[in-house]
């Protein structure tokens, strides 16, 4: 049994480099992917653990793909340890060598992008594709991938500068969820997926506009829906309150996690680390017509007419907490006001 198709995935590969990337002749390119480490294949569910597997050869077969396609560019194949956590650093050997290339594509099971790794490399000019729980059928006919990313970035530019208007934010579903903040001078951005230019980066799939709410400002109560987060199979609820999460409520196995994560519980030397993750940390908009998996993160935040909110880290995209950690949460068919003009109602775009 074949764990990747490389026919399924060639065109989609493919169409990556020369369309989302701009790959010109000459340029290195480095496929870099996380492995599971003992510790993982102790803790992880068997579930997780053969999706890991699956991402990392997914990862080798991209790059064996982009050498066949690309035979004037330099391709290097890099694997190291599983973090355990998106957004924490992934170590100096790392950085060095995402640093090195032209473009680095960042198949992995946790996410880069919120990580200094990350921004160095396009500090120094790396163009960086970030594709934390990409899964092969993104890349096939109809999937996330295969969508006019022109399109996509002139929407998502579009709704950016909406962000960046608006001084305040609220957003409610009918199934709970009820929160406000401010965005007072912060800015929108476009992750659209078009990685040309030295230095620039965001996720494949791409398409959402997203920005980074003022901190010590949201209140209120975002509900989890379940099978609208990883493994999640009951409703899990985030209070926030003067810009953090106060309490996690419910969500069963997942909600035991986080709450170890945010540290709940935590002994008081360690206890700013945990304030810093439970910092509201981003509001985005999803505007991918292809996409449509709940259950996967890095296509669900994707989801045209959804919006989802994360914790944690804000720094790389204009904020000021600095953290170890960076999770998305994703809300279907949200009601959202921005500065008190309707953007989202029920999940239907508005603007």
């Amino acid at each position: 049994m074949l764990l990747v198709d490389v026919e399924k995935i060639r065109s989609g590969v493919k169409k990556m480099l020369e369309v989302n990337m701009g790959l010109d002749k000459g340029e290195t390119v480095l496929v870099l992917t996380d492995c599971l480490t003992p510790l993982l294949w102790i803790n992880e569910s068997d579930e997780e653990i053969v999706e890991m597997v699956r991402r990392t050869i997914l990862a080798k077969s991209v790059y064996e793909v982009a050498k066949e396609e690309f035979p004037g560019n330099k391709v290097e194949f890099y694997v190291y340890s599983a973090t355990g956590r998106s957004g924490a650093e992934p170590g100096k050997e790392v950085e060095e060598k995402m640093a090195s290339h032209d473009v680095a594509i960042a198949i992995t099971s946790y996410s880069l992008t919120h990580t200094r790794a990350r921004e160095k490399a396009t500090s120094k000019g790396v163009r960086v594709a970030s594709m934390p729980g990409f899964l092969a059928e993104m890349f096939y006919e109809g999937g996330p991938m295969d969508v006019d990313y022109e399109e996509i970035a002139r929407e998502t530019r579009r709704i950016a500068e909406i962000l960046t208007k608006a001084e305040e934010a609220e957003l409610k579903t009918d199934k709970g969820t009820n929160l406000k903040f401010s965005l007072k001078g912060r800015r929108g951005k476009a992750d659209h997926g078009l990685f040309r230019e030295k230095g620039s980066w965001g996720n494949l799939p791409a398409g959402e506009a997203y920005i980074a709410p003022l901190e010590g400002t949201a209140n209120g109560v975002v509900v989890v829906e379940k099978e609208w987060y990883p493994s999640l199979k009951e409703e899990m609820k985030l209070i926030f309150k003067n810009g953090y999460v106060e309490d996690v409520r419910g969500g069963g196995e997942v909600g035991g996690k986080l709450r170890d994560l945010l540290g709940f519980a935590c002994r008081e030397e360690r206890e700013e680390i945990y304030i810093k993750r439970r910092n509201l940390a981003e509001l985005g908009i999803g505007m991918n017509p292809n996409a449509k998996r709940t259950d996967v993160i890095l296509e669900a935040e994707k989801i045209k007419g959804t919006v989802h909110v994360a914790i944690g880290d804000n720094s790389h995209m204009g904020g000021k907490v600095e953290s170890d950690l960076h999770i998305d949460f994703v809300i279907p068919n949200p009601t959202l006001k921005l500065g008190g003009s309707l953007i989202l109602e029920e999940g239907k775009l508005k603007a």
